[in-house]
């Protein structure tokens, strides 16, 4: 005898399209819209007839590849894309890797007030950009901050920050002060998914808290390391907040000093969106280029290293 057949309620099938309908539909008008809109428009030019005055005397024409051109050959656009891969240089290396040093410490066992510690190295991460950088503008300026007080009454020597090559120092010591913590959560998170039997097996071993550290722990969270690597990469080229609040602060600081602060200036300062949604495509492209070549090469490791 069979049994008969259970009919899904009406509406049961389509309820998970209708759960993810208000979410599709802010994504495409939020950004899948804006990016289409921005492609489309580095595509166009202005063409200007005559004296560029009275109704028609100013039209959107079809520009071709030439905005691209004119951004790969801009000189200040590349000298952006150069300070900020000195930047990157700095940032990425340190950030990662005090990162994953404060992650070992806390997932240490002999670690104590750990959530006190925790909370306090990730907090930096919740302050908002402009206000980190405001505030270490402040402590660099030798005029008004209390390290250059005190260097001075000690007769130390008291380095600009804001000039020349300190500046990238400057700069990146923003960024990591405000990215570590949110780093090193996503590391100690992964860290503490390690299944305690791991960590017997190599106290049985005889394995020091270095060796397990090494050995052990950070092959484990290999993952974890790739994906704040990833972040990392897309943080650094979209750099904005820290040189544009301390650029009334130094001369060393352009308008132009990123290639997003380029962007910025072509759309609002000098209106010429066209250019600017050229130059916005390629740092999406070289973003694009460079995570995805990452990742894939990270991929490919990880099946080399995995067993046969």
């Amino acid at each position: 005898m069979t049994s008969p057949t259970v009919r899904k309620p009406y509406g049961v099938k389509g309820a998970p399209y209708a759960f993810l309908l208000p979410a599709t539909i802010l994504f495409a008008l939020f950004f899948a819209l804006p990016i289409g809109y921005a492609v489309w428009l580095s595509f166009r030019k202005v063409h200007v007839s005559g004296l560029g005055l009275g109704a028609g005397a100013r039209s959107e024409v079809w520009a071709g590849l030439e905005n691209y051109k004119d951004a790969l050959t801009d000189n200040e656009f590349y000298d952006g894309a150069l300070r900020v891969l000195g930047y990157g240089c700095i940032v990425v290396p340190v950030m990662l890797g005090l990162a994953l040093l404060f992650a070992l410490m806390l997932d240490s066992e002999r670690v104590r007030l750990a959530p006190f510690t925790r909370l306090a190295i990730f907090l930096p991460y919740a302050i908002p950009g402009v206000v980190a950088a405001l505030l270490w503008g402040f402590l660099y300026l030798p005029d008004v901050s209390p390290f250059y007080y005190v260097l001075e009454k000690l007769h130390l020597p008291q380095p600009n920050l804001l000039d020349g090559g300190p500046l990238y120092l400057a700069l990146s010591n923003i960024a990591v002060w405000g990215g570590t913590g949110f780093n090193m959560i996503v590391i100690y998170t992964s860290l503490r998914s390690i299944p305690a039997e791991v960590h017997e097996a190599a106290k049985l071993d005889g394995a020091t808290p270095l060796q397990t550290a090494l050995r052990i722990k950070i092959p484990m969270v290999a993952p974890s390391l790739v994906l704040t690597f990833f972040f990392s990469i897309i943080a650094t080229l979209q750099v904005f907040n820290e040189p544009t609040t301390l650029k009334p602060l130094t001369n060393s600081v352009n308008t132009t000093w990123s290639p997003l602060m380029k962007v910025y200036v072509d759309a609002f300062a000098k209106g010429d969106i066209y250019s600017a949604a050229a130059e916005a495509t390629l740092i999406a492209l070289a973003t694009l280029v460079l995570s995805f070549g990452f990742l894939r090469a990270a991929n490919r490791r990880n099946k080399q290293e995995a067993p046969a």
